[in-house]
């Protein structure tokens, strides 16, 4: 019994003194496996290594492949496991913008058409003031021929505006008087009656005389004879319908006279007044001196 037991123990030491064994063998088991995959990690491949950092530089350089050529020669299915190398990459040029129209060149767009449209309206509004000038002289100057007033009486289409010229005597006004003569009123209402044709151009009434000075108790000087027969005449045309914020009236004196003074009749033709249809609209028509 002594003998058994004895034998147990010593085989047990045996078994104790072989267990580090075990242990190494793992240890290096795991080294290896460790190494195994330490290898695998760091085994490269370069040539796909130099593939891929290539593609890498095309994608962040701003250039793209060039799948035209490949696609027309040998088709979409035998080079869809076609891998690019480095001498597939080429350099293209940045795909430009569309040619769509930004918001600034659409905003010229639009402000040009806008400048034409506004210029062919002006252009025709030109046009129509050209043709109300032309047929308020025809009418007039026929007016005039008819009752003997052609001398009298001269129209003319000048850069401001259609002029009105009347000579004040024996025809509107008795010499150094700013009441109308009874002649006049005829006269003045056919002109009172063609103003009103167009009903936008303003008037303006400019009376004139010569450089003979007047001293009388009602006028003083020229200045106050030429403005109060300039006023007559706008109230006549206010009485026969133009409109009275149309009408302006100024007096001259001597100071814008048509012909010389040193004879008597320069200072005839000096004597008048004025009736200005202004202008509205800016153009090239023909213009009579």
């Amino acid at each position: 019994m002594a003998r058994g037991r004895k034998r147990a123990g010593h085989g047990g030491g045996e078994e104790s003194e072989e267990r580090w064994l075990l242990t190494y063998a793992d240890m290096i088991t795991l080294l290896m496996a460790l190494f195994m995959v330490l290898f695998s990690i760091s085994s490269v491949n370069v040539s796909k290594y130099q593939v891929l950092q290539h593609s890498l530089k095309a994608a962040f350089s701003g250039n793209i492949l060039p799948g035209g050529k490949a696609l027309s020669s040998q088709g979409a299915t035998n080079n869809s496991s076609h891998v690019p190398q480095a001498a597939d990459l080429q350099a293209v040029t940045p795909v430009t913008a569309l040619s769509t129209p930004s918001a600034t060149e659409s905003t010229k767009s639009s402000s040009s058409a806008q400048s034409s449209a506004a210029a062919a309206a002006h252009q025709n509004a030109a046009s129509h003031e050209a043709q109300v000038f032309a047929h308020i002289k025809q009418r007039l100057e026929s007016y005039a021929a008819k009752h003997g007033f052609s001398k009298s009486v001269k129209v003319a289409i000048e850069p401001k505006g259609l002029v009105i010229r009347v000579l004040t005597d024996d025809l509107l006004f008795p010499s150094g008087q700013a009441s109308l003569d009874s002649r006049a009123h005829g006269l003045l209402g056919e002109i009172a009656e063609l103003l009103n044709v167009d009903s936008t151009h303003p008037l303006d009434v400019e009376g004139n005389t010569d450089n003979v000075p007047i001293h009388s108790a009602q006028f003083p000087s020229n200045w106050e004879l030429s403005t109060a027969r300039a006023s007559t005449v706008v109230r006549f045309l206010i009485e026969h319908g133009v409109t009275p914020r149309r009408l302006t009236a100024t007096g001259n004196a001597d100071q814008h006279p048509l012909s010389s003074d040193a004879t008597a009749a320069g200072r005839a033709r000096n004597r008048r007044v004025e009736i200005v249809m202004r202008r509205i609209f800016t153009n090239e028509a023909q213009s009579e001196p």
